[in-house]
């Protein structure tokens, strides 16, 4: 199955439903927000989560040129995401049109790519790295995710498979190179999943 990292974010962003678990404290969700992030980067993070009545909030402000998001308790797993700060605008951008309706991808995506190449929305120049991991919960105490899995997108706008020498198609464990020539090119990079043991 192939899902796009906007797809994954696009989740997390997804408004708490009202009957929905309630978000867990700002304590747990930063916790396991920074589960994505490199090690040495994690405490310096900013976090975006979820408040008591389901809005993203800032829960905590960053020092460093990481911002994270929190799992959205009203979706079942666990998904969390941590990118350079440079890629908010486009993030927050696409937060911002899922919020006034826009659930299908690939019009967020193409909204943001048209804005991006108008001049209205920032988007870097230079490689930003986003890393999303999934898994199917997370254990606050022992601060750890069960059956976790890590993958990496580097954004490379308007970049081509001429330019980078990628592939644009999917294999195992290989990067490859996603929207190609668009404003929102990204490489791709998914490690083989492990299998649990027998």
């Amino acid at each position: 199955m192939r899902l796009t990292c906007a797809l994954l974010v696009a989740a997390l962003a997804a408004p708490l439903a009202a009957s929905a678990q309630s978000a867990p404290s700002p304590e747990v969700q930063i916790a396991g927000a920074v589960q994505a992030a490199p090690e040495d980067r994690r405490a310096g993070a900013m976090v975006i989560g979820f408040d008591a009545a389901g809005k993203m909030v800032t829960l905590r402000p960053g020092t460093n040129d990481m911002v994270c998001l929190a799992d959205n308790p009203a979706i079942e797993g666990f998904n969390v995401a941590c990118y350079h700060k440079d890629l908010e605008p486009f993030m927050a951008r696409g937060r911002e049109l899922a919020a006034q309706g826009v659930t299908d991808d690939k019009v967020r995506q193409a909204t943001r790519f048209k804005e991006i190449e108008a001049g209205t929305l920032a988007m870097s120049k230079e490689p930003r790295t986003l890393y999303v991991m999934t898994g199917t919960a997370f254990d606050a105490a022992a601060n750890t995710v069960a059956d976790s899995y890590l993958r990496w997108v580097i954004y490379v706008p308007f970049a081509t498979p001429q330019t980078t020498g990628l592939q644009t198609k999917a294999a195992p464990g290989a990067p490859w190179l996603m929207d190609p020539g668009t404003a929102g090119a990204h490489i791709m990079i998914s490690p083989p999943r492990q299998r649990p043991p027998q």
